[in-house]
C-alpha cells in the first residue's frame, strides 16, 4: 500500500474508507479528514485523497522516556529520532514518564507525536540511576513534587523503590510517613502521581498514600492487588522491560545475591502477576519504558505480550487506544478531534501482532 506524505500547509481531505473502530465493541464505515480533523461527514469542495484500511486511533504508549538514554538526556536530534521511531510504530500518544530533558519544543513539531509529560524522575539521593532523576532527601519531597507538576502535564514520577546496597535488596525510597502529603500536594496542583515499583514494599506505602498509578508493578501481591482495586490504582507493567531482569540480576549477582534472587522470583511471576491483577478488575494500560535502556518503537511488542499475561486480545488492544486515550483524557476518534489515526490491512481486534505494521499513519492529519 503506497505511504502519502502530506508536508505543504494546506492538506487535502481524506477519505478513510475501511472500517472505523470507535471502540471495542462499535464500528462504522469510513470517515473523512478535514483540515487535519475527524469529520463523520464528506466535504463540500476540494481534493480528497483516499486510504483504505482498517482505522484505529494512534496508537498509546503510556511509559516511555523520549530524550533519554542510558548515560541520560540526549541532544534534540536524538529526542527526535526517538519521536519518529515512536510515530512510525504509530504510537501518537506519548506518556513521558520521566525525563531529565525538556522536550517541550516538540510540541511546536507537526511531524512528531503528541507527548503527556511527568517532569523528571524523583528520587532518594544515591538510589537511581545517575543523570536520571532529582535525587533528594524525604524534607524536601513535598517541595519537588509541586515543582515537577508545575514543569510536567497533569503527571508526577517518583521512583518508589530502588537497590539499597546496605540492605542489598530492593528497598522503598521514600519514608511512608511523608508520601501523602508529597501526593496531595500533587493533586493539589492538577496533577496524577505515578511511580517505579518493582518490589513489595513501596506498594504498599504508596496506596497507602492514595497515588494513582504505578509502573511495572512486578512486586503487587494478593493483598496488594485487592487495596490496588479498592482504591482504583493504575497499573503499566511494562512486560518487554521486566524481560530484561534476568539480565539486571545476572549484573548484581556478586555483591547482591539477594536482589539478584529477588529480581528473578518477580520475573517467573511476571505473568502470573498481571493476570492475577486483571481479574481482580485492575486498570492496567500499554506502555513500553522506551528510553534508558530500550529503544522507541516496541508498543505493538507490549500489546502481545499482555495477551500472555491473561488479557485478552480486544483487552489489550483496549489498553493501548481507547481506554488509554480516555484515561490520560485525550480524545480518540470523534467528530472534530484532531485526525491521529493508524491504518492496518486487518483487523487487529484478532489478532494484536498486525499492530507491528502499521499501513498508514496519520498525524494531525497527515499522512505519514
Amino acid at each position: 500500500m503506497t505511504k502519502v506524505a502530506f508536508m505543504g500547509s494546506v492538506l487535502p481531505s481524506l477519505h478513510l474508507t475501511g472500517p472505523v473502530l470507535l471502540g471495542p465493541e462499535e464500528e462504522r464505515d469510513g470517515l473523512w479528514v478535514i483540515d487535519g480533523r475527524i469529520s463523520f461527514s464528506a466535504p463540500t469542495a476540494g481534493e480528497v485523497v483516499t486510504i483504505n484500511g482498517w482505522v484505529l486511533p494512534g496508537l498509546v504508549d503510556a511509559h516511555c522516556h523520549v530524550g533519554l538514554e542510558a548515560q541520560g538526556g540526549v541532544p534534540p536530534e536524538r529526542a527526535e529520532e526517538h519521536a519518529l521511531a515512536e510515530r512510525a510504530a504509530g504510537a501518537l500518544l506519548l506518556r513521558d514518564a520521566g525525563s531529565p530533558y525538556d522536550t517541550h519544543w516538540i510540541d511546536d513539531r507537526e511531524d512528531l507525536p503528541r507527548i503527556i509529560r511527568a517532569g523528571r524522575h524523583i528520587a532518594r539521593t544515591h538510589r537511581y540511576i545517575r543523570n536520571f532523576a532529582h535525587e533528594i532527601e524525604p524534607a524536601d519531597l513535598v517541595d519537588y513534587v509541586r515543582r515537577e507538576a508545575r514543569r510536567g502535564d497533569g503527571w508526577v514520577k517518583l521512583v518508589g523503590d530502588w537497590i539499597d546496597r546496605d540492605a542489598g535488596d530492593l528497598a522503598s525510597s521514600f519514608p511512608k510517613e511523608v508520601l501523602p502529603a508529597a501526593i496531595a500536594a500533587a493533586h493539589e496542583e492538577g496533577a496524577r502521581v505515578t511511580a517505579h515499583c518493582f518490589g513489595e514494599q513501596s506498594l504498599v506505602d504508596l496506596a497507602d498514600a492514595w497515588i494513582d498509578c504505578v509502573e511495572h508493578a512486578t512486586g503487587l501481591t494478593d493483598e496488594t492487588i485487592a487495596l490496588f482495586a479498592e482504591r482504583e490504582i493504575a497499573i503499566v507493567p511494562t512486560l518487554v522491560n521486566i524481560a530484561n531482569f534476568p539480565k539486571f540480576a545476572d549484573a548484581g549477582e556478586a555483591k547482591f545475591p539477594g536482589y539478584a534472587a529477588h529480581m528473578r522470583d518477580l520475573y517467573e511471576r511476571r505473568f502470573d502477576t498481571i493476570a492475577a491483577a486483571h481479574d481482580a478488575g485492575l486498570d492496567i494500560y500499554v506502555g513500553t519504558d522506551a528510553g534508558g535502556q530500550l529503544p522507541h518503537g516496541l508498543v505493538a511488542k507490549e500489546v502481545e505480550a499482555l495477551t500472555q499475561a491473561g488479557l485478552t486480545p480486544l483487552e489489550a488492544l483496549d489498553a493501548a487506544t481507547w481506554k488509554a486515550r480516555a484515561w490520560l483524557m485525550r480524545p480518540a476518534i470523534e467528530e472534530g478531534a484532531s485526525a491521529d489515526l493508524t491504518l492496518y490491512q486487518e483487523d487487529p481486534r484478532g489478532d494484536v501482532r498486525i499492530l507491528a505494521d502499521p499501513q498508514h499513519v496519520i498525524l494531525r492529519g497527515r499522512s505519514w
